[in-house]
C-alpha cells in the first residue's frame, strides 16, 4: 500500500478501499471509499503537513472525539477515524451529490420557499456542530453538499486542526477569500459570529450564483469583506434583511444563529428525516426524486432520530411556505424581515425609516415569549438583540418531559388495574417499535447508498419478517433491564407495606420509563417522538396531550378503586398463599 495521500497506486487506508476520487483541498484528498460489507463513507487521507508530529496528531485525535458527537440529519457526520494510523484519515457519512458551487453552475440558483429552507437546513447544521462546543470555520459553497435540495455541511471543525502556527506564521490562509468574517483576517480567534457571516455568504451565493464580495484578487475580495461593501442583488424576499445583518463587519452586530433560527423556525414545519426533501422540478438525474413515495407517512413515524430524551435538542425543521388554495403566498402578519443595518441597494433612494418602524416583530417559535427587538439604551448606544434561545429549548424539553412522565403515569395506572394484559401490550408495543425503526434505518441507508427508488416499498415489506426477528434480542435485552427495576421498585413497596394497587402503580412508572430511557430505548423513543416533539412545541397542543394522558390515569385509577386489581386472564393474585 502506498502512504502517500495524493498517490494513484493507493489502494487501501485502513482496511477501507479506495475507490473514486472525489475531492481535494488544503487539508487532503477526499475518496469514495468502502469497506468489505460496509457502507461507502466520503475518506478524507490527511496531508503529511497536517499531521506530521504527535502534537498535530493528538490535537486531531482531540477533534475527531468531539466532532464524533454530532449527530444532526444536515451534517455529514464521522463515522471513523484513526489519526495515528500510517497514513491517517477520517472518514464522514457518503452524501451523494453536488456541492453548492456545482449544483448552482448546473441547476442555477435556489429561490423561492426552495431559499428558505436551505438557509433553514444549513442554519440547523451549524448549530449542530456549534452544539459540541466546535466552530466549523470554513462554510463555504465547496463545503455544502446538495442532497436533493436539502444541504449537507461536510468539512465542520477540521478547520481548526489545522490552525497551527507553522502554518499561519508562513501566510498559509485558513479558508476562502469573500466566506472568511472581517475579524479573522484581522487575525483575531474565530467565534460564533463568525460561522454566522460565512453562512450568510453562502446563502446569498446560493441565491444569486456568486459571491456576495465579488472576484478579483484575494486582496481585493478580503478589502471588500472588511469594510462590509457586498452586492446581494438578485437576493429579494423576507430573508434579504437577515443576510445583511449577519454580514455586518462588526461581529457584535450580527444575529445569532439562534435568532436566526428563532426566525426562520415560525416558518417551518418538521420533516420526515428518512427521506430527502424532493428537488425542483427539471431535467437530470435528479427528477426521479420527484416520484411519489406512497410509503412515506408510515416511515416518518419511525424515521431514526438522535433524541436522547427529553434534554435533547428538538429536531430540524422543513420549510412549507403557507400559501392560499389559490396559490396566493400567506405570510404570519406579524412576521417582518430583519432591518438592514445599511439600506440595500435600489434604484432610487428612499428616506431612513424611523427607530420605531425599523425594529422587527419577529414570530417567536412557538410556545415562546415574544423576543424583544433591537433598540438603544437610554445613552443612546445602540443595544444588540440576541434571542433567549435557552428560553425556547428549556420551555419545550420541559414540556416534552412533563408529558413523558404523563404517559408512564398512565402506563403506571393501566398496571394497577390489570397488570397482566398491560404489561403484555406494552411489550408487543416495545417490540413493534423497535421493528419498525430498524426497518427505517434499513431504507435510509439503502438509499444514502443508492437514492431512493420506486420498489423500496416492496423491499421493506420482504424485509419486514428479517427486521421482527433481528429486533427480538434488543427488546428482550430492553424488557429485562426495565423488568428488573420495575421489581425492584415492587420489592421496596412491599418492603414498606404499601397498598397493592400503589405498588403496581409505582412499578409500572418505572417500567414505562426504563422502556423510554433504558438500553436499546432509542429505538422507542424515535417513532414516539415523532408525536410527543410535535405536541410539545406548542403549548395548547402540549395541554390537550397531557390533559388527555391524566384523565386517562386518572380513569384507570378510579377504575382500581372501584373494582380493585384484576389479575386478567390469571385467577388470582400471583405467589400469594
Amino acid at each position: 500500500m502506498s502512504t502517500t495521500p495524493s498517490s494513484d497506486a493507493l489502494v487501501t487506508v485502513g482496511g477501507y478501499t479506495l475507490l473514486a476520487k472525489i475531492g481535494e483541498g488544503g487539508m487532503g484528498v477526499v475518496h469514495l471509499a468502502r469497506r468489505p460489507g460496509g457502507d461507502r463513507v466520503a475518506l478524507k487521507v490527511l496531508r503529511p503537513h497536517i499531521v506530521g508530529d504527535d502534537e498535530a496528531r493528538s490535537r486531531l485525535a482531540r477533534e475527531v472525539s468531539s466532532l464524533s458527537r454530532i449527530r444532526s440529519r444536515w451534517v455529514a457526520e464521522i463515522v471513523d477515524a484513526d489519526p495515528w494510523a500510517p497514513v491517517p484519515y477520517v472518514a464522514t457519512r457518503y452524501v451523494p451529490g453536488l456541492s453548492l458551487h456545482d449544483h448552482v453552475a448546473h441547476e442555477g440558483v435556489i429561490e423561492g420557499s426552495d431559499l428558505l429552507w436551505f438557509a433553514a437546513c444549513l442554519a440547523e447544521g451549524l448549530s449542530s456542530v456549534h452544539g459540541v462546543g466546535v466552530l466549523h470555520r470554513d462554510v463555504k459553497p465547496s463545503n455544502v453538499l446538495m442532497e436533493g435540495r436539502t444541504p449537507i455541511l461536510i468539512d465542520f471543525g477540521l478547520a481548526r486542526v489545522a490552525d497551527d502556527p507553522r502554518l499561519t506564521h508562513t501566510g498559509w490562509l485558513l479558508g476562502t477569500p469573500g466566506y472568511l468574517a472581517p475579524e479573522i483576517l484581522y487575525g483575531e480567534d474565530a467565534t460564533a459570529a463568525s460561522d454566522v457571516h460565512s453562512w450568510a455568504a453562502t446563502v446569498a451565493f446560493a441565491a444569486t450564483g456568486r459571491s456576495p464580495f465579488g472576484r478579483g484578487p484575494s486582496m481585493a475580495i478580503m478589502d471588500r469583506v472588511r469594510r462590509g461593501q457586498h452586492d446581494l442583488s438578485g437576493l429579494t424576499g423576507t430573508l434579504h434583511g437577515v443576510v445583511v445583518a449577519a454580514l455586518d463587519p462588526e461581529p457584535h452586530r450580527r444575529p445569532s444563529l439562534e435568532s436566526i433560527l428563532a426566525w426562520l423556525r415560525p416558518q417551518t414545519t418538521r420533516p420526515s428525516p428518512v427521506l430527502a426533501p424532493a428537488p425542483v422540478p427539471g431535467p437530470g438525474p435528479s427528477a426521479r426524486d420527484d416520484e411519489p413515495d406512497p410509503f412515506a407517512a408510515t416511515m416518518a413515524l419511525f424515521a431514526p432520530s438522535y433524541d436522547d430524551g427529553p434534554g435533547s435538542a428538538p429536531a430540524a425543521p422543513t420549510l412549507v411556505e403557507p400559501r392560499a388554495p389559490g396559490g396566493t403566498r400567506l405570510m404570519p402578519t406579524e412576521a417582518r424581515p430583519w432591518p438592514a443595518p445599511s439600506p440595500a441597494p435600489s434604484p432610487a433612494p428612499s428616506p431612513a425609516p424611523s427607530p420605531e418602524s425599523a425594529a422587527p416583530t419577529l414570530a417567536p417559535w412557538p410556545g415562546a415569549a415574544p423576543y424583544p427587538p433591537p433598540g438603544v439604551d437610554g445613552a443612546g448606544r445602540e443595544v444588540a438583540w440576541e434571542v433567549p434561545a435557552e428560553r425556547v429549548a428549556l420551555g419545550e424539553r420541559l414540556r416534552r418531559l412533563v408529558m413523558v412522565l404523563a404517559g408512564a403515569s398512565a402506563v403506571g395506572a393501566a398496571c394497577a388495574a390489570v397488570p397482566w394484559l398491560a404489561v403484555a401490550v406494552l411489550v408487543i408495543a416495545v417490540w413493534l417499535l423497535r421493528s419498525g425503526s430498524l426497518a427505517a434505518s434499513g431504507v435510509e441507508a439503502r438509499r444514502q447508498t443508492r437514492g431512493r427508488k420506486w420498489y423500496d416499498g416492496v423491499q421493506l415489506l420482504l424485509h419486514t419478517p428479517w427486521h421482527l426477528v433481528q429486533s427480538i434480542g434488543g427488546t428482550v435485552l430492553l424488557v429485562l433491564w426495565s423488568a428488573g427495576l420495575a421489581a425492584a421498585v415492587g420489592l421496596v413497596c412491599y418492603a414498606v407495606n404499601a397498598p397493592l394497587a400503589w405498588s403496581l402503580f409505582g412499578s409500572g412508572v418505572v417500567l414505562a420509563l426504563s422502556l423510554w430511557w433504558g438500553p436499546g430505548g432509542r429505538r422507542v423513543r424515535s417513532p414516539l417522538g415523532r408525536v410527543v416533539t410535535p405536541a410539545s412545541r406548542t403549548v395548547g397542543w402540549w395541554l390537550i396531550a397531557v390533559t388527555v394522558l391524566l384523565l386517562a390515569a386518572g380513569g384507570a385509577g378510579g377504575w382500581v378503586a372501584a373494582n380493585d386489581v384484576s389479575w386478567t386472564p390469571g385467577t388470582g393474585v400471583p405467589f400469594e398463599r
